[in-house]
């Protein structure tokens, strides 16, 4: 008897995940009034994690009502290598295309071999990662690194 009350007891748990669970975060109204007093973001990242995490924001943020102006994502390191015409993070990227700004570090595609000929379209290279966030940060962009 006990053993199916824990068999009962584990499938209800299973089946009672909250949303937040499968990255479906709902933010409550005092975040969402707090980010929509300065609404332009800028992320800086150098993999392909990190990437894909600063696109989930942008997916949370646009759910969840957040006022977004401008969204840029500013990419570095290994990862500028698998961001080639007809790779995966290609695919992946064509729903944010002209909604999310991903610019590219210069120095970055020159240290790993890649020209701008072979970045997929909807990219922009700047001369550098670290010049490209510090100018959003002047300009007022709330910006986190991953």
């Amino acid at each position: 008897m006990k053993k199916s009350l824990w068999c009962i007891l584990a499938l209800a748990l299973t089946f009672s995940v909250s949303k937040a669970s499968f990255g479906q975060t709902v933010l409550d109204q005092e975040t969402i009034t707090d980010l929509n007093k300065t609404p332009n973001y800028v992320f800086g990242v150098k993999d392909e994690d990190g990437l894909k995490s600063a696109l989930s924001v942008y997916d949370t943020f646009l759910k969840n009502g957040v006022n977004v102006e401008n969204f840029e994502i500013v990419v570095k390191g290994p990862v500028v290598k698998t961001m080639v015409k007809d790779s995966e993070l290609e695919k992946y990227f064509e729903k944010y295309k002209g909604k999310v700004r991903v610019s590219i570090c210069g120095i970055a595609m020159k240290r790993l071999g890649v020209s701008e000929e072979q970045l997929f379209s909807g990219l922009d290279v700047v001369d550098t990662y670290t010049i490209r966030i510090l100018q959003l940060q002047a300009l007022g962009y709330n910006s986190i690194s991953y």
